[in-house]
């Protein structure tokens, strides 16, 4: 085992003395007192290894000794993941807090997986088959799906043996396998894989062109996601970043959801924690937690585990990705994930680029949305990971490099507004900043008919601040009109109601037929003789229920009013 010592200290990164051999993003760790810090190599310079420590370096000092482990900095893959809540190292956080309490003392380590749990293995394989990596030796029923224990995907060559079907433990071997070089391999139901390396295992990679439905309208409709694709939601503090994020998660049509928070306010990570559990799943009518992985490291951690978290999630998607799963990667925030980059590049005293964040910023977040996408595996299969990042640029500046180095590669932007948010237009997208390189299921004609009347309302609107209402054209007035009510019944959407916070592709067509047919005026005479009679009982509705009564009602009367309204108008039909 290659060893060290510790020659300098600045932050959370550490400069060792090293005896040995040592490999670039290696896993060391720092023992100081009672303590053993887990740290990974960055940089290699002849005998010096400079090393960030995830957790607090408080108390370490020059001369404590360094032992280097001789793995890259991985993950643990496995049954037993879904529903887990891990921090960017993969420390199950749920077992910590139980044997520690509510604060996570230093230098504690606790297996990703559970060693006690046992599976149902039922392998499928012969002795004399010959694999490679990536193939499946055996299934095991984990919650919604028949998780497939692979062959690690460096390895490769003949089935020497295999245990017959029975419950295991994670690891006991079930199987093993001997390479061309006659060395034997024993297969468990987990295997370690470097959170930085890639996992591209596949007959062919395919383009993302298949839309990915949200079941949120102005994203489905009009800057619609594909499956595999990438998408970014940059935008200010408190326009809704996460909670569209939440929305998006909870209704998306994908089979597994991973969450990566790295970095963001502890609580918000913490109303993640506690609402998960209790979301209901549309899909199944269990508990959401079933299907999504949360890993999480908020503000408050060490700058070194926000980068890790994002690694961390990306690879659990890329592992369900190969069992021919349709994956959906939430990073919540990039900017935070940037930001740790930046100190981590100014410690190292590494030339500064914009903003002092490290010239390779674009780079290692092309690099990192570069993994989602979709493949086509050996026996027909297909499988995806979409990811979707948020952006929090400081005064929702559009023009800074994270978001500008983002934009680059992602294939939609989702670009939340401020102005729609204090209006309390949510989603607030803006849908006049916003793009997307993906097609919809919603036609292209339709699609720029209804954008032009946005773009012809918001032009109207601003004339409007400068010359008021009397200084504008009833024609023009009309297209500002045409273009509220588009606002008004499509693209804001109640995230809350259990009605409207989820849309389906076939409603949202059906709706957008009846919107396009009353903006161009396409109606026949009997369909307006009913909008007309529907109209005149909403306004008499309405002329009731803004009486004397309603005026003087406190606002607990006044919400029971509203609800007794919208029975009658149903009830109209």
């Amino acid at each position: 085992m290659t060893k060290g010592t510790v020659r300098g200290i600045n932050g959370n990164l550490i400069q060792t003395q090293v005896k040995g051999v040592v490999s670039l993003n290696e896993v060391a760790y720092v023992k100081s007192g009672s303590f053993s810090l887990k740290t990974e190599v960055i940089r290699i310079s002849g005998d010096q290894a400079e090393m960030q420590v995830f957790e607090n370096t408080g108390g370490v000092k020059v001369g404590d000794a360094v032992e280097f482990s001789g793995e890259l900095l991985s993950v643990e893959l496995g049954p037993g993941l879904l529903g887990s809540i891990c921090d960017g190292l993969q420390a199950p956080l749920t077992v910590i807090a139980e044997d520690s309490g509510f604060f996570l003392p230093r230098g504690i380590e606790r297996d990703s997986l559970s060693r006690d749990k046992k599976w149902e293995v039922s392998p499928n394989v012969e002795i004399g088959d010959v694999l490679e990596g990536g193939d499946t030796i055996a299934t095991v029923p984990e919650g919604l799906f028949n998780h497939r224990i692979m062959v690690p995907f460096n390895l490769s060559g003949k089935i020497k043996s295999v245990k017959p079907s029975g419950t295991y433990t994670i690891d006991e071997v079930i199987a093993e396998l001997v390479d061309d070089s006659g060395t034997v391999h024993p297969l468990r139901l987990f295997f370690k894989w470097p959170v930085k390396r890639p996992i591209m295992i596949a007959e062919e990679r395919v383009r993302p062109t298949e839309p990915l439905v949200t079941k949120v309208r102005i994203i489905d409709s009009f800057l619609p996601i594909a499956r595999g694709g990438t998408y970014c939601i940059p935008g200010p503090f408190g326009a809704g970043k996460t909670v569209l994020q939440h929305i998006t998660s909870r209704n998306a049509d994908v089979d597994i959801v991973v969450i990566a928070a790295c970095g963001e306010r502890a609580g918000e990570v913490v109303e993640v924690l506690r609402e998960f559990p209790e979301i209901i799943d549309p899909k199944t009518g269990k508990s959401l937690m079933e299907r999504t992985v949360i890993v999480c490291n908020t503000s408050s951690m060490p700058v070194a585990a926000r980068e890790a978290s994002v690694y961390t999630g990306v690879t659990i998607a890329e592992y369900y990705r190969q069992m021919g799963l349709n994956v959906l990667l939430l990073a919540d925030s990039t900017s935070r994930w940037a930001q740790a980059m930046r100190e981590m590049s100014g410690r190292l005293e590494e030339i500064p680029g914009e903003e002092s964040f490290p010239a390779y910023l674009e780079s290692v977040i092309a690099a990192f949305y570069e993994r989602a996408g979709v493949i086509r595996l050996k026996d027909g299969r297909t499988g995806s990971v979409t990811i979707g990042g948020t952006v929090s640029p400081a005064g929702g500046n559009f023009e800074e490099p994270v978001t500008q180095a983002t934009l680059k590669v992602v294939g939609a932007f989702h670009g939340l507004s401020r102005a729609r948010a204090e209006a309390r237009r949510y989603p607030s997208i803006d849908p006049l900043e916003s793009w997307s390189r993906y097609p919809s299921f919603i036609d292209q004609d339709t699609r720029d008919i209804l954008h032009q009347y946005t773009i012809r309302g918001n032009e109207v609107l601003e004339m409007m601040k400068v010359v008021g209402e009397e200084g504008t054209t009833i024609e023009d007035y009309l297209y500002y009109l045409k273009s509220e009510f588009l606002d008004a019944v499509f693209f804001q959407q109640n995230a809350y109601d259990p009605v409207d916070q989820s849309v389906s592709k076939e409603r949202q067509r059906h709706v957008l037929q009846i919107i396009t047919a009353i903006l161009q005026g396409d109606m026949d005479l009997q369909e307006k003789e009913e909008a007309r009679k529907v109209f005149n009982r909403l306004r008499q509705l309405f002329l009731d229920y803004n009486s004397s009564e309603w005026k003087s009602a406190s606002f607990k009367k006044q919400e029971e009013l509203v609800k007794n309204l919208l029975d009658e108008i149903r009830r109209e039909g």
